[in-house]
Order: structure tokens, then C-alpha cells, then sequence
């Protein structure tokens, strides 16, 4: 008590305290409204079932060969992957192939399958925004710098990349393990048909109605000028009015990450405050590195760090140093970090979609190297051209 006493009585002692608006300000900033606008239309796709609509339509669009089977689930993955989370995509479409998989255990057709869907759900978040939680990072550190990129803008660069190494991915996994053309028997596909008949017809028609209605808004944000996050507003009011999303589903949401992604904003908020940036930024530049050495270093070292730690936390103290190290080059960096932190699929908890797939049983550690060399040499490369092209 007496301590306290002469503390407050010290003239050091200043009892204004340091404003933190800055810091608290990203819990609510746009970036985390327009994820929770993801989340709702991902809550609302897995409870009406359409999801698993979708998976079916898709094998039964893709027929019998195996090479078409890989190839439409791993595109399907990588759609999906962009408007819900790798992990959501991955579990659910594991579980819908789970009957066909049971009748090609351990085969070559069952590895690329799960290897195709785990790398294609994870690579395909590069799409948009709302794919992942770097995306949504590298937007928020770029808004806070001044430089706005909306949902269109962001496709440009993602969506190319992502197709790419989706396609070098399912070409390299069919010659390696798809070298039997016999077709395979979906005949499970007739056991299903009765499933989902007791999901509303209506809730399911006003799900696909906000998915379309909402994803077209962000498509032409740049034609009417409504803000993303303002548009992440209809899926959030319509699917809860409407009785889809319930308080109980709300329960279930990916809270965790709405408060990853705000706490890595205020933390790249707190190192370029601090100077600390600025301190280690003015160490690697006395090296003399080139700016094209330093992006390829940044986002290398994006890949490796991933693999061993969050992805969101590598791009919150990688973007902000890039900021530091090659200014006027902020967009770029920005983009091919979140990009490369989304190539970290080497080992089977790199990812948790590869913890998923590798939960099946079905495939051995060794397996996720093929994927995780390739999509980790070929990844960071290719989003540092493509960045670079676009401008």
C-alpha cells in the first residue's frame, strides 16, 4: 500500500493513460465483418445440406473414371475453399467420398483423393478474401496503410494462382497414383438419395439466393460502391431473420478466428508503433539485398514458418517488416506473403485439412511431401511473378 502510495505521488508517474483506439479498433473493422458474412453463408450452406448436394452432383457430373473423379473434387475443393474454410471443405467432402474411399482403401485412386482434396482446399483460399485468415490480415494491414483492395481486386491475383496450382497439383498426383482407368462404382450415391429430403426446400432456395445475391455484390463492388463489409451485412441479417442460423449455431461459429485475425492486426499495429519494425528492417537493409532478393526471402520464409506455426501469426510480423524493407512496394508484399503462407501443406499438421486427411488412416506421413515440396518450391515463385505482373 505504501508502494502505491508513493508511486502515484512520484512525478513519473503519468496517470493519462495511452490511447488504444488504434488497437481495439480492429475488432470491429471491416476485414472481421466480412468474415463473419463467410461464416454465416458457410453455417447456413452445412446446415440446409446444400453443401453435400453440391458433392453429389459433382461425382455425378465428374462419372466414372478416376482421373475425372480427382479432378472434379479437387476443383470443387478449391471452389468451396473460397467462400468456406479449408478444414470445413476438407471434412466435408472426406466424409461424403468416405463410401467410395472404404471400397478403395490404401488404393492409388484413394491417395490422390485425399491428397488432391487437402492441397486444393488449402491452396484454393487464396481465392478471395474471406478464404483464409492471412488474406483477411493482408487486407486489414493494407486498409490501415492506406491501400484499399476489394473482393474483385483480390480474385484477380488469387483466383489465377490458385487454379494453377491446383492444376500442377492434379497433374503430378494422377501420373503418380492414377495409372488404373478402370471405372469405378458410385452405386453408394443411390444409398444418399433419401438423405437430406427432410431439409426445407424454401430454407435451402434462400441460402442459395444469399450466396448468389452476396457473392455478386462483392464481384461488382467497384460498379455500385458498397463497401464489402457492408454487403457481409445479407447473409447476416437475412439467414438469421429468416430462422437458418439460430443462437445455437451462432455458439458454433469460428469465433477463434475473427479474434486471430483482429489480434494480428493489433499486434502488426503494435510492432510498427513500437519501431521495432523499423529497427530490424534497418539491420537487413545494411546487407545491401536487392528488392527482388528480399521479396523472394520474405516469402520463403512466409512457407517455412507456416509449417511450423499459424499461418495468420507469420503474416502479421512478416507484412508489416516487408512494409518496412520495400517501401512503395506494400501491395505486392502484402499479396505474395498471404499467398505463400497458404503453400505450407509439408507435414501432415502443417495444415488442418492435412490433419484431416491424414486422420482417415489411409495415408502415411511420407505422402504429404509430394504435395508440400511441390506446392512449397513452386508456390512463393509463382506469387511473387504473378504480383509482380499484375502490378
Amino acid at each position: 500500500m505504501a508502494y502505491l502510495v508513493f508511486a502515484l505521488g512520484s512525478p513519473y508517474f503519468n496517470p493519462a493513460p495511452e490511447k488504444i483506439d488504434r488497437y481495439v479498433n480492429t475488432f470491429s473493422g471491416r476485414v472481421i465483418w466480412l468474415l463473419l458474412g463467410g461464416f454465416f453463408l458457410a453455417a447456413a450452406m452445412t446446415k440446409t445440406k446444400l453443401d453435400e448436394q453440391l458433392l453429389r452432383l459433382t461425382l455425378k457430373i465428374s462419372g466414372t473414371k478416376p482421373r475425372n473423379i480427382v479432378i472434379a473434387f479437387m476443383f470443387t475443393a478449391m471452389i468451396f475453399s473460397m467462400v468456406m474454410s479449408a478444414t470445413a471443405t476438407t471434412a466435408m467432402m472426406v466424409a461424403a467420398l468416405m463410401p467410395l474411399l472404404s471400397t478403395t482403401s490404401k488404393s492409388g485412386l484413394s491417395k490422390a483423393l485425399l491428397l488432391g482434396i487437402s492441397i486444393a482446399a488449402t491452396i484454393g483460399g487464396m481465392g478471395t478474401i474471406i478464404g483464409t485468415s492471412p488474406n483477411a490480415i493482408a487486407v486489414g494491414i493494407l486498409g490501415d496503410n492506406g491501400i484499399r483492395i476489394d473482393f474483385l481486386g483480390w480474385m484477380v491475383y488469387g483466383v489465377p494462382l490458385a487454379v494453377a496450382l491446383t492444376a500442377i497439383s492434379c497433374v503430378v498426383l494422377l501420373w503418380l497414383f492414377v495409372k488404373d482407368p478402370a471405372p469405378v462404382h458410385l452405386r453408394f450415391l443411390e444409398d444418399k438419395k433419401s438423405q437430406g429430403q427432410n431439409e426445407s426446400v424454401l430454407q435451402r432456395s434462400i441460402v442459395l439466393i444469399v450466396i448468389i445475391v452476396t457473392i455478386l455484390l462483392w464481384l461488382t463492388t467497384p460498379l455500385h460502391g458498397i463497401s464489402v463489409a457492408a454487403i457481409a451485412a445479407i447473409p447476416i441479417v437475412v439467414l438469421t431473420l429468416t430462422g437458418i442460423i439460430t443462437a445455437n449455431d451462432l455458439k458454433n461459429l469460428s469465433w477463434d478466428t475473427l479474434f486471430l485475425v483482429a489480434g494480428g492486426l493489433s499486434l502488426g499495429e503494435a510492432l510498427e508503433s513500437t519501431g521495432i519494425l523499423q529497427h530490424y528492417a534497418g539491420q537487413i537493409g545494411a546487407m545491401k539485398m536487392g528488392s527482388m532478393a528480399i521479396m523472394f526471402v520474405l516469402v520463403y520464409a512466409a512457407m517455412l514458418f507456416a509449417n511450423i506455426m499459424s499461418n495468420a501469426g507469420t503474416c502479421t510480423v512478416l507484412i508489416p517488416l516487408g512494409f518496412a524493407l520495400l517501401p512503395g512496394m506494400e501491395k505486392q508484399v502484402a499479396l505474395a506473403i498471404a499467398f505463400a503462407s497458404s503453400t505450407a501443406i509439408f507435414l501432415p499438421v502443417a495444415a488442418p485439412s492435412n490433419s484431416i486427411v491424414y486422420s482417415t488412416g489411409l495415408l502415411e506421413q511420407k505422402d504429404f511431401r509430394i504435395g508440400g515440396i511441390l506446392v512449397g518450391i513452386l508456390g512463393p515463385l509463382l506469387a511473387v511473378v504473378w504480383v509482380l505482373l499484375i502490378g
